[in-house]
């Protein structure tokens, strides 16, 4: 091997010397990160998941992150203060509640945080049930088994259960009365069971808590509106008052045959205009009768319309018994401020867009075109 050769040689084993040594060093940089980011997690974790004591902790005013993190890591409630003051900083968390907080060694970092930040017990969402606007008490039993670790009987048990609604009225005295129990009624607390979204935070809901968080939103979106008037109609030439079992009745005749804020009000304006007649005029709405057969369907068939049942408007003239639905705000509203019309009809089309006339031909004629012609 001539001297060039060696010199070679020498360059190739220092470069592979160079490779094997850098990455060994990124290896250890990988593995030593990859330890740090386990280590950092093991340390957010709740210092004893399975624990059920609570700490009372006091943060003064003006408390910095440093000092709460150290007073949570002496009081027991968190591991490392380091490593709170780091998820902290990360997280953005710098605004902090003075006061009395009730803390445990069972919660993570995320749930001591959000509590020490907003003054009040973060709990981590579970579960998320929507309501859509007209839902009735069975397709929200749906809803219940579909969404949550809970079958659909039970839930509709519970709602039919005659002395659970017994208790449910002492707290919601005002708003529901006994008129929920009128025999002709399919579901007592149809309609007012408020269409939202509700956050379930309990790993196996409380059927409980969930029909009263849905009754305190009617009370707060439906019933404060109903109290701040005295709403009334004209029923055959005659001011009646609605209690607001009726009213939450009306507007979910609204809801069922509405697609926006303008139909409503004018769909409003006909159902009133109907009633104003002397002798009234059935409100003759298809919604009423499927919830009368219990179908969902897109088309009423004229044989539908002879169902023999208190709810079919077609047959029995004024409001049905009670709701056929959970009305929503808009539909609220607009029988709170009906349209000022003379139309007594009204149709959708196949893209459901609603017609409305004043006379029977001019609702013929409609017909004609925007049904029929189809």
């Amino acid at each position: 091997m001539t001297n060039n050769d060696d010199l070679r040689f020498s360059k190739n084993v220092s470069s592979y010397v160079s490779v094997i040594i850098v990455l060994a060093i990124i290896a250890m940089l990988v593995l030593g990160a990859l330890f740090g980011v386990f280590y950092i997690k093991q340390g957010m974790k709740p210092l004893d998941k399975d624990s059920t004591e609570v700490v009372r902790v006091e943060v003064p005013a003006g408390s910095s992150s440093t000092d709460i993190s150290n007073m949570l890591e002496e009081k027991g409630i968190i591991k490392n203060s380091k490593f709170f003051k780091l998820y902290l900083r990360l997280n953005s968390i710098s605004n902090y509640q003075a006061g009395e907080f009730e803390l445990s060694p069972s919660m993570d970092y995320e749930t001591i945080a959000k509590t020490l930040e907003t003054g009040v017990l973060y709990e981590e969402v579970q579960y998320k049930l929507t309501v859509p606007e007209g839902y009735t008490v069975d397709e929200i039993g749906d809803l219940v088994q579909e969404v949550l670790p809970v079958e659909k009987d039970e839930f509709i048990n519970l709602v039919q259960d005659k002395e659970y609604l017994k208790e449910l009225q002492k707290d919601y005295r005002d708003m529901l009365t006994d008129e929920i129990f009128d025999e002709d009624i399919k579901y007592p607390l149809e309609g007012y069971l408020y269409p939202a979204t509700y956050d379930i935070t309990e790993e196996q809901p409380d059927l409980d808590k969930l029909v009263r968080q849905m009754l305190n939103a009617t009370r707060s979106n439906t019933f404060n509106l109903y109290k701040s008037v005295t709403y009334t109609v004209n029923y055959e030439g005659e001011n009646e008052e609605l209690t607001f079992h009726e009213f939450l009745t009306f507007s979910s005749l609204v809801e069922k045959e509405a697609t926006s804020l303008a139909d409503r009000a004018k769909i409003t304006s006909v159902f009133l205009n109907r009633m104003a007649e002397n002798p009234s005029m059935p409100l003759q709405t298809d919604p009423t009768v499927l919830y009368a057969k219990g179908i969902h369907k897109e088309v009423v068939l004229y044989e539908d319309l002879e169902v023999d049942d208190p709810f079919n408007t077609y047959i029995h003239k004024g409001l049905t018994p009670g709701p056929i639905g959970a009305p929503g705000t808009e539909s609220v509203q607009s029988v709170l401020n009906p349209a000022n019309t003379n139309y007594y009809y009204f149709l959708a089309d196949k893209d459901g867009v609603n017609h409305f006339a004043e006379t029977y031909e001019e609702h013929q004629e409609n017909r004609e075109k925007y049904i029929e012609g189809d």
